[in-house]
């Protein structure tokens, strides 16, 4: 094995041109790491926010990414076979250490989860982080039942419509939003039942619906639609606050019993590797590989595509999950 690889480095927040790909050496992965070679890994807002220089606690440079799919090229403490499938995410990937846009990643063994598949990794690298954020939303952050209603504020986005399909296989009633309505067919594809047009009047648009307001709704654009959508939940309904598509996650001068509706519930979600069991992992990914799920990438790309990539992601044009392969 050549002691270099490629990998994209952020010497300081930027454009998308801030990303250069360079060579550095492997790591070399001390007991409870594990050294992954990395097949392919998703884009998500989390390292756009440190491009732009918006995430705290960040050292330059750095190779971002918050998530990778490969296979194991390193175990010293033997918790992971060589050659074994894995996902690594989380846990400081890409803002502590250096994370996965690279042709190899080191990371914590607790960040790792196996599994087998047959499915392509172009298919692969968009699980990790959009599968783990929205089943965590559901559980931790929601505790959904099966026969619920659920309003997801930023429909399109990847996590959004990983939650859709979840919600579904749950047996739940899913509204979904979209700003632009040509979208729309894109939602009923992964089962979407209402798909509502974010006027900026949501609220109306589910109570329309579900008159005594939905049982729960996951916010992924921030702290600006937030209002409306705790306006669209029942009385001891709850709302999870796990996304922030807009760039806006602070809520100033908050002053509960005015900003919150009466009985209704606020909630939020920031996960780990650890609220995906390999079991969940596996499941969704039999699924998919059957042809009983759908999974929403949007594109493509080379690793030599990067800056491409990441101004589709910046743009807000993407429906549904970016992912980058390496060809390793």
């Amino acid at each position: 094995m050549s002691s270099t690889m490629r990998a994209i480095v952020l010497d300081a927040p930027g454009p998308p041109e801030a990303l250069v790909i360079r060579d550095r050496p492997i790591p070399t992965p001390a007991r409870g790491w594990v050294l992954i070679k990395v097949k392919a890994f998703g884009l998500n807002r989390s390292e756009l926010h440190t491009r732009l220089g918006l995430a705290e606690g960040v050292t330059f440079p750095r190779v971002l990414g918050i998530e990778a799919t490969g296979v194991v090229q390193e175990c010293p403490g033997g918790e992971f076979v060589v050659g074994q499938q894995v996902m690594a995410m989380m846990g400081g990937m890409g803002r502590q250490y250096d994370g996965g846009y690279a042709e190899y990643t080191c990371v914590p063994v607790s960040q790792v989860i196996g599994f087998a598949s047959d499915l392509p990794w172009s298919t692969l690298g968009a699980v990790p982080e959009m599968l783990q954020t929205a089943y965590g939303s559901m559980t931790v952050g929601l505790d959904v039942q099966p026969g619920q209603s659920i309003l997801i504020r930023g429909g399109t986005s990847s996590v959004g419509m990983a939650t859709a399909v979840l919600a579904k296989r749950h047996g739940m009633t899913v509204l979904s939003t979209t700003r632009n309505p040509g979208r729309a067919d894109a939602l009923r594809a992964i089962g979407v039942d209402h798909v509502l047009v974010d006027d900026g009047a949501v609220a109306s648009q589910a109570r329309a619906l579900c008159p005594d307001g939905v049982d729960c709704a996951l916010e992924l654009v921030g702290t600006p639609t937030l209002p409306d959508t705790l306006r669209a939940v029942r009385v001891h309904g709850v709302v999870c606050f796990t996304g922030m598509l807009s760039n806006q996650w602070t809520v100033k001068d908050f002053y509960p019993n005015d900003y919150l509706p009466r009985g209704v519930r606020l909630a939020a979600y920031s996960g780990d590797a650890s609220d995906l069991s390999s079991g969940v992992l596996q499941e969704f990914l039999d699924t998919v590989g059957s042809g009983n799920a759908a999974l929403p990438i949007h594109h493509v790309y080379s690793f030599d595509e990067i800056v491409a990539a990441h101004a589709a992601m910046e743009s807000g044009q993407a429906v549904g999950k970016l992912v980058v392969t390496t060809g390793m």
